[in-house]
């Protein structure tokens, strides 16, 4: 063989690799589900608020209402303003362990919790003696029962490793319906894989895709008339970007006040 015959060969080898990590990127990010992956372990403080009940931790800033009935029960944290990231870390998951503090309880790895609040700033105390929350304090305000599966809650707080872990939920996502005619406001629930929610889409079966705006919490919005329809959404993960459709989720005669549930989740 020549050398030009060599040189051919290999650029059309290395030609042939090259379309082949195109094609191989390509259908990773188009076609195959991407699995959330657990974050490095992080230094952070924790706190707990409400009784053993966890009553008071109903409702909160990212609009899930009861969290008992819609599935997140007492493993739950209020985020302080440098993880809460203005809503979108609503239904993010996080491996907590109590670290160097005779409060700890021994030969207890960590609890899982999901984010479901908003831990305010308290810019009337000090962020070392009181205001927690203050950014840019990495901060969990746990309920009360997750709280007591680290440390004795007589610490008040402790210091703590934390990482974001993948949520693992039972069935599809769920959907809250309020609004009007001319408005819907959907709560997005029992999220899996990152938890969390970039940006959503609603289909009505006479519409194409509507882009709907961020509300507040895990809830989206759209301006338009979708009375009579049923409808559909696609949903884009702000962790992964990965986006997954829910066809149908709600049929034509659908009303405010109820939920929808679907088959579809992220991993």
């Amino acid at each position: 063989m020549t050398s030009f015959d060599s040189w051919s060969f290999n650029f059309f080898s290395m030609t042939l690799a090259t379309l082949a990590i195109i094609v191989s990127k390509s259908s990773v990010t188009v076609a195959l589900p991407i699995e959330f992956r657990p974050s490095p372990w992080s230094l952070a403080h924790a706190t707990f608020y409400g009784d053993e009940t966890a009553s008071e931790t109903l409702g909160g800033a990212c609009g899930y209402r009861n969290l008992f009935s819609n599935g997140y029960g007492t493993d739950t944290a209020a985020l302080s303003t440098a993880l809460f990231n203005n809503g979108f870390a609503c239904g993010t998951c996080y491996q907590i362990k109590c670290v160097e503090s005779t409060w700890c309880y021994p030969g207890v790895p960590f609890t899982t919790v999901t984010a479901t609040n908003l831990c305010p700033p308290n810019w009337a105390q000090d962020s070392n003696n009181g205001g927690w929350c203050n950014p840019p304090r990495v901060h969990f305000d746990m309920s009360k029962p997750a709280f007591m599966k680290i440390a004795q809650w007589k610490a008040g707080i402790v210091p703590v490793m934390y990482r974001r872990v993948p949520c693992v939920r039972p069935g599809g996502l769920r959907f809250y319906f309020q609004g009007n005619g001319y408005w819907l406001l959907v709560y997005v629930m029992n999220v899996g894989g990152g938890g969390d929610i970039a940006q959503m889409w609603v289909k009505g079966s006479k519409t194409g895709w509507i882009s709907m705006s961020h509300n507040w919490g895990a809830t989206y919005q759209a301006f338009a008339t979708l009375g009579g329809q049923s409808l559909s959404f696609k949903i884009t993960s702000y962790t992964s970007k990965e986006t997954i459709i829910a066809w149908d989720v709600a049929p034509a005669n659908w009303n405010v006040g109820s939920t929808y549930t679907t088959d579809v989740n992220f991993n």
